[in-house]
């Protein structure tokens, strides 16, 4: 027999050995307490992973003077798991490709200032904008 069956088996001998032990006479756990613990159990679990992700953020940021050393710029997605991706490095701009297992630098020009993202008009006045729309298609 697979070790698999042997687990089941036990699993359930001792299942029917405590509802024999309950029916001759024994005391059946009570409801009411089996639910507070479980529920204080999940609490419990639950705080311990809270915990657990609060510390790893902690941990994983950058300190002193590395802080602002690096920051992402702009990125684009190439391909389904490739990348480019501007990165800031001080005075100058890095340009790199990103795939699984591998980066490469595509580029290095001086810092710029970032773009603004013009608004048009149709984005201000969105209402506007459909009702415009669907009148050149009626006419």
């Amino acid at each position: 027999m697979p070790p698999r069956i042997y687990i089941i088996a036990a699993t359930f001998t001792a299942s029917i050995a405590q509802a024999a032990e309950v029916g001759a006479g024994g005391t059946a756990p009570d409801l009411g307490s089996s639910a507070l613990q479980m529920v204080f159990g999940l609490i419990l679990v639950l705080a311990l992973l809270l915990g657990t992700l609060w510390l790893l953020k902690r941990i994983s940021q950058p300190r002193g003077a590395a802080a602002g050393l690096m920051r992402v710029v702009a990125g684009v997605a190439v391909g389904t798991r490739e990348r480019v991706v501007i990165l800031e490095l001080g005075n100058s701009w890095l340009v790199l490709g990103v795939a699984p297992g591998q980066v490469t630098t595509l580029a290095e020009i001086p810092r710029q200032e970032v773009p603004t993202i013009a608004t048009t008009p149709a984005a201000k006045d969105f209402p506007a904008w459909l009702k415009q729309i669907i009148e050149r298609r009626e006419g």
